[in-house]
């Protein structure tokens, strides 16, 4: 697991082939917005969240984000846990993402 800044974030994923975006808020707050192509986990799901993690390709490389950067280390370290090697942690989140954001609503 690694924190990284919005500009290491968005710099890596952007030349990153490997890479799948997760979303860890809750579903009121991706109504507010998720970043293109982002997959929507919430966390506070408990045991289902494990079960969707357990789901995904472990050898993919995993950018993950949450509103303050706080609930995606978590998810972080949970993933490295099940044996994720490559998740990194959006530092401060959507409160200081200045990148693309799609509307779902």
């Amino acid at each position: 697991m690694e924190d990284l800044t919005q500009e290491e974030w968005a710099e890596q994923l952007a030349k990153d082939e490997n890479a799948i975006i997760l979303d860890v808020r809750t579903d009121a707050e991706v109504a507010d917005g998720i970043i293109p192509n982002a997959i929507h986990l919430d966390i506070y799901k408990g045991q289902e969240f494990i079960s969707d993690l357990e789901d995904l390709d472990k050898e993919k490389n995993y950018y993950v984000y949450c509103r303050s950067g706080n609930r995606s280390g978590q998810a972080c370290k949970i993933m490295e846990q099940l044996g994720f090697e490559n998740a990194y942690n959006l530092e401060g989140g959507m409160l200081d993402w200045t990148g693309d954001v799609v509307d779902l609503e």
